[in-house]
């Protein structure tokens, strides 16, 4: 997930015109032997300009990934793509698809899992395959994760400018792995 977030990173803000990839989601994450992630299918990704910081299109990406202002407007900003990266951090730990039958009406993955908080955060929402209960150091890895369901809450935020930008999410993730790596002696 590092590695995407850096990916995104380099597109809004690595050139003098921002790239918004308008599609992000799982399908569109390719790992190599190494597990290194790599974004692809740039095919309805947008330019903005430095006076541009938001865009109006027709074309719309994968429900249940999309910001709510580019299903329902059709506005695309650096902001949209960090909401659909935050979609695809909650699917990765959850194991929950933002498409899943359960949703319906104003239900999504999101509200699913900020109406979770805070009786059953974060352990029973996440994906039992990554932490048990009978897990050694259960409460600190518990700690990580939830730090990592908190970022994907602040990437999701329903308005866009209460999102974070992506280089505040890489330097986020990068704490976390840190922190995580120092507590297990992981380089």
């Amino acid at each position: 997930m590092i590695d995407v977030a850096s990916a995104l990173e380099y597109l809004h803000h690595g050139y003098s015109v921002s790239i918004i990839h308008c599609d992000m989601k799982p399908t569109n994450v390719l790992l190599d032997n190494d597990m290194v992630g790599y974004l692809t299918d740039f095919g309805i990704a947008k330019l903005l300009t430095n006076k541009e910081s938001i865009a109006h299109t027709t074309t719309f990406a994968t429900i249940g990934y999309i910001a709510p202002e580019y299903g329902l407007e059709g506005l695309i900003s650096k902001r949209s793509d960090v909401y659909s990266y935050g979609i695809m951090l909650l699917e990765t730990f959850t194991k929950k698809k933002p498409n899943d039958e359960m949703f319906t009406g104003d239900l999504n993955l999101r509200s699913c899992m900020h109406n979770s908080l805070p009786m059953s955060w974060p352990d029973h929402i996440i994906d039992a395959d990554l932490l048990t209960l009978d897990e050694k150091n259960f409460n600190q890895k518990l700690q990580f994760v939830s730090s990592i369901m908190e970022l994907a809450m602040n990437c999701t935020a329903n308005i866009p400018v209460e999102r974070m930008k992506m280089t505040d999410v890489v330097a986020s993730l990068k704490k976390i792995k840190q922190k995580l790596c120092s507590c297990y002696w992981i380089t």
